[in-house]
């Protein structure tokens, strides 16, 4: 049974790779943390050059709706993916899955919400 330090960290790694194999690049910074049966990554630094070309070049509105749009249409079609990576890692089923991403910042937040509170070992007190 892995610790929850360890749940987070392999989170990490998978969104961090998923990133990678589905977007073009990987992010800067990545953090996830469990919440009962909510897990929230939130990932720093992920638009590539051309997103960010493209939300400077067209109006401020334009451009992040369209950014906005697209993130969320590949995310959409990779969720059974993400899911899956998930519920392996935490060994529970994944509920729903929530998006969003700021075109100002370059941060991306992602939440699951799982069917029950993984299970994790305490950590060793020193």
């Amino acid at each position: 049974m892995k610790t929850q330090g360890e749940i987070e960290a392999a989170i990490c790694e998978g969104v961090s790779r998923f990133e990678q194999d589905y977007m073009g690049r990987g992010p800067k910074d990545i953090y996830a943390h469990l919440l009962g049966d909510l897990l929230v990554v939130r990932l720093q630094g992920v638009l590539t050059a051309a997103e960010q070309h493209l939300a400077k070049s067209l109006s401020a509105e334009k451009g992040r709706d369209l950014l906005k749009q697209v993130r969320t249409h590949l995310i959409e079609a990779a969720r059974p993916v993400m899911e899956a990576m998930v519920q392996e890692i935490t060994g529970v089923k994944v509920l729903t899955l929530h998006h969003d991403i700021s075109t100002q910042t370059g941060e991306e937040v992602v939440l699951f919400t799982l069917a029950e509170s993984p299970l994790f070992r305490d950590t060793k007190k020193k």
